[in-house]
């Protein structure tokens, strides 16, 4: 199997790239492979969508990542 991987800018792996051909023979060799990366369950799907509009109707209402850390150590 001709795998690439791929690495952040310090060198950390964090991602493989499975070449096409190779991923349809493993779809073909285990059953519901491809099922695995698809099974999103609806509840899921839901509260995305709902964060979503929310986030359309006020952008500014929003943290940063470090900024809504930084506030939930706060209070620890």
């Amino acid at each position: 199997m001709s795998l690439q991987y791929i690495s952040d800018s310090t060198g950390k792996t964090t991602g493989v790239f499975i070449p096409i051909n190779e991923w349809n023979e493993l779809k073909s060799k285990f059953k519901g492979i491809e099922t695995e990366e698809m099974d999103i369950p609806q509840w899921h799907i839901n509260i995305l969508n709902q964060r979503l509009e929310d986030y359309k109707k006020n952008p500014g209402q929003t943290l940063d990542f470090d900024e809504a850390v930084d506030d939930i150590e706060k209070d620890l």
